[in-house]
């Protein structure tokens, strides 16, 4: 359950216990919660765990230039810590930096792997029950791992032919594809979590998690068909912000364990995994002579700048781009 927040007392007394509440307060991804809290209190005990009210742009600088000098770090993760540190100076201590002057990673900014579609179907072929489900989720609709493990029933749209995936990156929804060959298989799969959930039910459990105040909001719901996850843990386990016992959905790292074996199974030697079907989703569209924004929509990007890397794996050439005097 390393996707549900950890509880935090009602007044926090601790810097980064009042760290995190402010960004819960702004109902931010709680990976994000995670990364920001991470770079936080690397920064804090870089600086021989100092107060960060103590301290400023020139600590700032001297952090994220022996990120880059000392420890090789390459520009998304210094990106990352910088970000993370902007926005608690910023955001939570209300404190303005000013103009940053650190050295700067001349590590290169890699492109993401991708498989072809032969390879992606060589470690699918490897596949088999939800995990096979799971990986052609991440490959035919772009899904990252966390947001194809923990659908919900009501999330998969089968009149309207689309996934809806909620609670995403940044607690943004969004609409991508759902793939016909998919169909009857997440259709089985969704009678056997149900009828789970009615055996849980029986037994005085069932009762799935809701995030934020939804559990407030509709008392209801987490006993309701409709938030039930469409792939569900085998086991109960122990929600540590309610204190009881409720099924959660089947666990992240399972899944990356089943593809990094098939990976080896299908003898694919590329450094890949769940997110490498995902980059593979992508590229195919764009290989195909999908729109961008369309990609980038489906994909849930932000901006359209991280969806423009993968015009960086896929050629001109491969895009139907045609010289004119061909025309």
């Amino acid at each position: 359950m390393d996707d549900i927040p950890l509880p935090l007392p009602k007044k926090p007394v601790r810097f980064i216990d009042q760290f995190r509440a402010f960004i819960r307060s702004k109902q931010m991804a709680y990976k994000t919660e995670k990364t920001y809290c991470h770079w936080v209190i690397r920064f804090i005990r870089f600086h021989n765990k100092r107060h960060p009210k103590e301290m400023g742009a020139v600590e700032v600088d001297q952090f994220l230039s022996s990120l880059a000098l000392d420890q090789s770090a390459g520009v998304n993760t210094q990106k990352t810590a910088l970000n993370a540190l902007v926005f608690m100076y910023h955001k939570f201590l209300k404190i303005e930096l000013g103009d940053l002057d650190f050295k700067l990673s001349n590590q290169p900014q890699t492109i993401p792997t991708v498989f072809s579609h032969a390879e992606a179907l060589a470690v699918i072929g490897k596949l088999d029950g939800v995990y096979l489900m799971l990986t052609k989720l991440m490959y035919g609709a772009g899904l990252r791992v966390m947001e194809a493990v923990r659908l919900r029933v009501q999330d998969i749209d089968f009149a309207n032919n689309c996934l809806i995936v909620r609670e995403s990156k940044g607690l943004k929804w969004r609409r991508t594809l759902l793939p016909k060959s998919l169909i009857e298989p997440l259709k089985v799969q969704i009678d056997y979590a149900l009828a789970l959930h009615a055996k849980d039910l029986e037994e005085g459990y069932g009762a799935v998690y809701l995030p934020g105040a939804l559990a407030r909001k509709y008392p209801n719901a987490a006993t309701a068909p409709a938030w039930q996850y469409v792939f569900p843990a085998n086991s109960l386990s122990k929600d540590p912000r309610a204190g009881i016992y409720r099924r959660h959905h089947l666990g992240e790292r399972a899944v990356q364990r089943k593809i990094k074996e098939a990976l080896k199974l299908a003898n694919i030697y590329k450094k890949a995994g769940c997110h490498t079907f995902r980059h593979s989703f992508a590229t195919n569209l764009l290989r195909a002579g999908t729109d961008i924004r369309a990609i980038q929509e489906m994909l849930g990007h932000s901006n359209i700048s991280t969806t423009q890397i993968y015009t960086h794996v896929v050629g001109i050439q491969e895009r139907g781009v045609v010289s004119p005097v061909d025309i």
